[in-house]
């Protein structure tokens, strides 16, 4: 932990909203960034980023965000900030409607917790229940068509809200959305090309795990996954881990989007009891139902960025970025995501293999279990 309210971290490389320069000294007082200057000597050979942001975390190990409570909540935060994830979203899959408010509830009361060095828990993210005709691993009995009554209903700390264009009455949904400032995201669907793009007019501004759960790229059939990646109006997610999608298509992806990528994990507990109740088993390496398909991932951030740089050729300044300016500027968090002057020193020491030394939340080093 600090002993003062001031900071100083000497780094090869940092990573600025210029790309990665350095060796550089970083100079925080009462958790913001005051000064970034060049130094010569007295520095680590480690990449200083900004703290990573996911917005989209079901579960790690045995701890589903859905049944989280207590200290449950506290393993959460040390896993994510052993990755270096500095500001996270829980996030819920379709689920019985009136499960909903106890849900929102144990997420809500674990968001707004005093004391305790944390990441910042950004919102909710709601993937779900109003989507499409492609479920993936959600349970089909849960889908719903839109209800404005639930919709009057959703508090505001849901910050992200995923749904499917094909949904009845899905313009309206996000027109009602917006206005309560939450980011649309479009995703389990395989609407048409024209619902995909009247989606995106009317306010959706991501699409959520590019490539799966949706149609796709085809050279006569402008599949959502198409249209996402040719459409500078949205944000496309990406779940790094090269079994959700392969090094080409998550190159192809930072091609089209350069600034436009956000790196999740869609980390699910496959380890809990509701994952065994599905059947869901470790196989080829992910989480899967016990019909093959993929049931979210066992990702860690760090790990998905050594991914989108070693396998996918990425150049490392891109790939950061997709971790912390971008999902930061969806969520309209101002104060964080880049290293600059006035910014909440939220802040990661990387070194070359990708492992994570250390991580600060605003301007405190967070403990780990190691």
């Amino acid at each position: 932990m600090r002993t003062s309210s001031r900071l100083i971290i000497r780094a090869a490389q940092i990573a600025l909203p210029s790309g990665i320069s350095g060796p550089h000294a970083v100079v925080c007082e009462e958790g913001i960034i005051t000064s970034i200057s060049p130094i010569s000597s007295d520095f680590e050979d480690v990449v200083l980023s900004p703290g990573f942001i996911d917005l989209q975390v079901n579960g790690i190990g045995d701890i589903d965000v859905s049944h989280a409570e207590g200290d449950d909540w506290s393993t959460l935060d040390i896993a994510l900030l052993e990755q270096g994830v500095t500001t996270w979203c829980p996030t819920v899959v379709s689920a019985p409607l009136g499960n909903y408010p106890k849900i929102i509830s144990r997420i809500t009361e674990a968001q707004y917790r005093r004391g305790g060095l944390r990441p910042t828990i950004a919102g909710i993210h709601l993937e779900g229940p109003f989507l499409g005709d492609a479920l993936g691993a959600h349970d089909p009995r849960h889908i719903l068509q839109a209800a404005s009554l639930w919709l009057d209903a959703i508090p505001n700390n849901v910050r992200i809200f995923t749904l499917a264009p094909e949904n009845a009455s899905a313009t309206l949904l996000i027109d009602h959305l917006r206005a309560h400032h939450v980011v649309v995201a479009i995703g389990h669907t395989r609407a048409t090309d024209v619902l995909t793009v009247a989606a995106i007019d009317a306010g959706a501004t991501l699409v959520t795990h590019l490539y799966n759960g949706m149609s796709g790229v085809h050279h006569r059939d402008d599949g959502v996954a198409l249209v996402a990646l040719t459409d500078d109006r949205v944000a496309v997610s990406l779940i790094a881990d090269l079994l959700h999608v392969r090094p080409r298509a998550i190159n192809l992806a930072f091609r089209a989007k350069p600034s436009g990528v956000v790196l999740i994990t869609d980390s699910v507990a496959s380890q809990s009891e509701a994952a065994k109740q599905r059947g869901i088993v470790i196989s080829e390496g992910a989480p899967r139902l016990p019909n093959g398909t993929l049931a979210g991932s066992r990702l860690k951030m760090n790990i998905a960025l050594k991914n989108v740089v070693e396998s996918c050729h990425v150049d490392l300044s891109l790939a950061l970025q997709a971790a912390t300016a971008t999902p930061a500027r969806l969520l309209g968090l101002a104060d964080r995501g880049t290293i600059e002057v006035g910014r909440r020193a939220d802040l990661v020491v990387m070194e070359a293999n990708f492992e994570i030394q250390r991580t600060w939340v605003g301007g405190e080093l967070a403990p780990s279990r190691h």
